[in-house]
């Protein structure tokens, strides 16, 4: 068992399970040269995979994933990260292997271990972490998807806990670390002036889209195993969800947010088959690896409930998809039109009322809409956005804002076991029991059925071009 008294001491060595896998070559390798450029990255970092690899082959595989991620512009840097890394080769079943990484720590003590393999490996490499003696004063780095139900993240939950305290656990759902998304919490509790129309008498309805305008990539066997539903829905956009829908905080600290986050989980009612619109986009079933009857979403739409106080009655809709007609992630949160229609065009079904529309992706903006009226005598009007948009060049990226957080022990944007828990059991009804999947064409907004669970409230809000919200 873990029995590391201070959880805040920083990791003195990171390992990296799956080194030789695409989210090493992409992500972890680029977020890594990061770190080094800032200077905050000064421990071994040992890769541990199945392939007989040299070191030197390790190396030239770091240099190459950072320079297609973009331009090494540091030399000095990416050679302090290649003098990092050491590599360990081997069976995960074989206790002999994590003998070997014991010895490549050397003094390391209070290793960080990142999981970048499949979730079927989990059990087995905290297992033989456990064997070996490296569990102790440790942490675990897991990566998303935690479980592929209830039942599955409930067990590696206990497998996990067996052998680290919740507070050395650390689920990784990238998403979270996104600037925009981290903004979502700040804007909400920063400012006074939501507080008061932020509940069930203001606010009408919630729509959260997260689109992609390209297809699986080759990536149609995993996608087979995955689909919309889990790949996206539960995790990324629950996770929007709760930061929206939560209650204040009672003090400043992660562990409170975590705790009002997990409350939002809980209070979901559980999905009908009726709630939920499946598609397919048209071509899936010809990718390499898919079945030629595949009933597998690349699209999902949803309409959620939130059974508390605050939330009472309020529809929240939630789709993503792929082959779409923008690549965006876009929330709108929309205001009850005036009690009393005073304008012929100041309300539904004349025009849109007011709403608030936070821009995710690939740009990060805010924007409040509201009526303004045009010169002249008549007393009519148009709907404006207020709009501020919040890019920062050089700000982290988030595997590099995780992977430095979870090695100082700081869990903040990191899921906690019950919220995990919860925001399953609000999917698992659903996830064997829908109806069949509607095909839909590539480069639209997804099957015409969707937009039917969402009629009465006025339809998606389609995400705005790039071009057209600046």
């Amino acid at each position: 068992m873990n029995n590391s008294k201070d959880g805040t001491t920083p990791s003195d060595a990171l390992v990296l399970f799956g080194v030789t896998g695409d989210l090493a070559h992409k992500m972890i390798f680029p977020a890594l040269y990061a770190m080094a450029k800032r200077g905050v990255l000064d421990v071994p970092v040992v890769g541990v995979a199945s392939p007989k690899w040299s070191l030197a082959h390790l190396r030239k595989r770091a240099e190459d994933g950072i320079r297609k991620s973009g331009r090494i512009d540091n030399r000095s840097a990416l050679r302090h990260l290649l003098s990092l890394l050491r590599y360990v080769d081997g069976d995960y079943n074989d206790p002999d292997t994590f003998q070997a990484l014991k010895k490549a720590l050397g003094d390391a003590h209070r290793p960080a271990h990142y999981l970048a393999i499949p979730p079927a490996l989990f059990a087995t490499v905290i297992t033989g972490l456990s064997a070996a003696g490296l569990a102790d004063q440790a942490r675990v780095i897991v990566e998303k998807p935690f479980g592929r139900n209830l039942a599955s993240a409930r067990k590696l939950n206990r497998v996990a806990r067996r052998f680290f305290p919740e507070d050395s656990i650390f689920r990784i759902d990238h998403f979270l670390a996104k600037e925009a998304i981290m903004n979502i919490l700040y804007f909400r509790f920063a400012n006074s002036f939501l507080e008061p129309i932020w509940n069930r008498n203001y606010v009408a309805s919630v729509q959260i889209t997260l689109s992609e305008d390209f297809g699986v990539k080759g990536r149609g066997a995993f996608y087979e195993t995955a689909g919309c539903l889990r790949d996206v829905i539960q995790n990324h956009l629950f996770q929007i969800v709760a930061l929206l829908a939560m209650e204040p905080p009672t003090y400043r600290g992660f562990g409170a947010v975590h705790g009002e986050t997990a409350d939002v989980f809980q209070a979901m009612r559980p999905l009908k088959s009726d709630d939920l619109v499946r598609g397919q986009y048209a071509g899936y079933r010809k990718e390499p690896g898919v079945a030629k009857d595949s009933d597998v979403e690349t699209f999902c739409a949803l309409r959620l409930f939130i059974d508390s106080w605050r939330w009472e009655g309020v529809p929240w809709y939630l789709r993503s998809g792929k082959c779409l007609a923008e690549t965006a992630a876009e929330v709108i949160v929309q205001l009850k039109p005036p009690p009393q229609r005073l304008f012929a065009d100041s309300a539904p079904p004349a025009g849109r009322a007011n709403y608030l529309r936070f821009r995710l992706s690939p740009n990060s903006a805010v924007a409040l809409a509201a009526r303004v009226k045009r010169a002249g005598k008549e007393f009519v009007g148009d709907q404006r956005e207020l709009f501020l948009i919040d890019e920062r060049p050089g700000e982290e990226s988030p595997y590099e804002r995780l992977l430095g957080d979870a090695m100082a022990g700081n869990g903040a944007l990191f899921t906690r076991e019950d919220a995990v828990e919860a925001a399953w059991a609000a999917v698992d009804p659903v996830l064997n029991n829908h109806h069949r999947t509607h095909s839909y064409k590539p480069g639209s907004w997804g099957p015409k059925q969707a937009d039917a669970l969402i009629a009465v409230n006025g339809g998606w809000h389609n995400p705005i071009p790039v071009k057209a919200s600046k």
